[in-house]
């Protein structure tokens, strides 16, 4: 039996304002706000588009704390509390559960490599921890360890998770998820790329990178498909690929961070390891953003 659905749309991977003193409150709190004034259907935070990984444990919780007030039940809002140590993804999760946030996404181990046993065991403990449904974010690619369809089969039997963020790229194996467990756990796109074709599969929506550019027009083109217009769906996905690749020429969030910095909302500053943008990827970046009325 599915569980309930956390968010049907549009989330968005919020960036995480950053400067040389810290987490930049100020500039938080407005894209926090502008992001709800354009529609999104909900909210991660502090996820991998968020810099979750290169917070302090202090700055994490505390930007967790900050993003729940600001929102203040206005979406839903959404935790990212993965970890290679599982028992610290323990406690950022029970910390999230304790400040009230409707779900949790919880990214596999990076570098550790578990086995398909490991992450049945630590997304079993991470779920065990509280009530809050989690959401298990498979990003390969990033991690270097990814869900095969049959550990969602088994991690589909705990009442606690709820949903996945697919973002493996494999087609073949997204379709085979949604015929393992497609009537029992949501299933998001985690690509920018494949929004309308998971949606086409049953898919509820995506967790998106590119809605921090463009909130509302990604929140359009999932309700055209739910209202049935799948030309126009696929019409806009079609368009927006140019901005979805230049947003992905180089590691998320280096684009995104150059792109919403380009808008006024926050300086274009990351933390090592992360850099900014090559100088002729930005100039590609911000070409298309021109050529789509974004930036002037």
């Amino acid at each position: 039996m599915k569980k309930n659905t956390i968010f049907q749309g549009a989330a968005t991977a919020l960036i995480t304002p950053l400067n040389e003193k810290g987490v930049d409150y100020n500039a938080f709190g407005k894209l926090i706000d502008w992001q709800i004034s354009e529609g999104i259907n909900a909210l991660v935070i502090a996820g991998t588009t968020g810099e979750g990984s290169t917070l302090s444990d202090e700055e994490h919780r505390e930007v967790l704390r900050y993003a729940i007030e600001r929102i203040n039940g206005r979406v839903p809002c959404i935790a990212g509390t993965g970890s290679n140590d599982t028992a610290y993804a323990i406690s950022l999760s029970k910390f999230a559960s304790d400040l009230g946030y409707s779900a949790l996404l919880v990214v596999t181990p990076y570098y550790n490599k578990a086995t398909q046993k490991g992450l049945i065991q630590s997304f079993n403990a991470i779920a065990d921890a509280s009530d809050t449904p989690v959401i298990l974010y498979n990003v390969p690619s990033r991690t270097g360890v990814g869900f095969e369809p049959s550990t969602y089969v088994e991690l589909a039997k705990h009442p606690n998770i709820a949903a996945i963020k697919e973002a493996n790229s494999n087609i073949s194996k997204i379709v085979e998820t949604f015929s393992l467990v497609g009537d029992q756990l949501d299933i998001y796109s985690g690509n920018d790329d494949q929004i309308v074709p998971i949606l086409a599969m049953g898919g509820k929506g995506v967790i998106s990178v590119l809605s921090n550019v463009i909130p509302n027009p990604v929140v359009q083109m999932c309700t055209r498909w739910f209202i049935g217009d799948t030309a126009g769906a696929a019409k806009m996905q079609c368009n927006f690929m140019p901005l979805v690749k230049s947003l992905f020429c180089e590691v998320n969030p280096i684009p995104v961070k150059a792109a919403m910095a380009a808008m006024g909302w926050c300086e274009n500053y990351l933390r090592l390891p992360l850099t900014n943008m090559e100088p002729q990827n930005e100039e590609k970046l911000l070409s298309v953003m021109r050529s789509m009325d974004i930036i002037k």
